[in-house]
């Protein structure tokens, strides 16, 4: 009956391990070769200068890359920006004077227009002061005239009434004569005796 293996004891023909015979001062555990052993590699001495030409490579790579690619188009956005900036405040500024030049325009303006009002009311004050000085004065020489007219025709009337007055009391006065004498007075009598009474006003 054949002898069968024990798997976890027995070693795999593939695998590569050395047998070392027993109380040998090189007696280790057996491991195989794809295992990972010793130190950390970043930090294996005998690789340190060649992580360091290739650290040296990659940075000055980087730093091609960034001087010939990167750092030109930054540059480019922030010239770019900054011509932006300064086209954006300088039409703020044209804007800005504009604004004031159009506020001064209004404010002279809304100054000529009040001016030209306050000129126009006066005007029309004065006009309407010298319309009215006109009318009155018209309106006085009408009531003047008024006034002369009756004034005369008073007078008129007055004399006329004194006169209706001489004659009537002339014919009163030589009725009373002749009544009580008999007789009727000369006339140049009469006229002699109504001279001689004064006038009753």
């Amino acid at each position: 009956m054949a002898e069968q293996k024990n798997p976890l004891t027995t070693p795999s023909p593939n695998a590569d391990t050395q047998i070392v015979p027993p109380g040998s001062p090189h007696t280790h555990t057996e491991q195989p070769s794809g295992g990972h052993g010793g130190a950390f590699p970043p930090f294996e001495s005998h690789t340190f200068l060649s992580q360091l030409i290739w650290l040296a490579l990659a940075f000055g790579l980087l730093y091609y890359l960034m001087s010939k690619v990167a750092l030109p188009r930054i540059e480019a956005i922030l010239n770019d920006r900054s011509g932006r900036l300064s086209s954006d405040l300088n039409e703020a500024q044209r804007m800005k004077a504009e604004a004031d030049a159009a506020g001064a325009a209004y404010e002279k303006s809304l100054r000529e227009a009040q001016a030209k009002a306050q000129a126009i009311a006066q005007e029309t004050r004065n006009g309407l002061s010298a319309e009215a000085d006109a009318k009155r004065k018209t309106l006085e020489a009408e009531l003047n005239q008024r006034l002369a007219a009756s004034e005369a025709t008073i007078r008129a009337r007055t004399t006329e009434a004194m006169g209706n007055v001489r004659t009537i009391a002339g014919e009163t006065a030589s009725a009373i004569v002749e009544r009580l004498t008999g007789q009727a007075p000369d006339q140049a009598s009469l006229n002699r005796a109504l001279d001689a009474t004064p006038a009753v006003h």
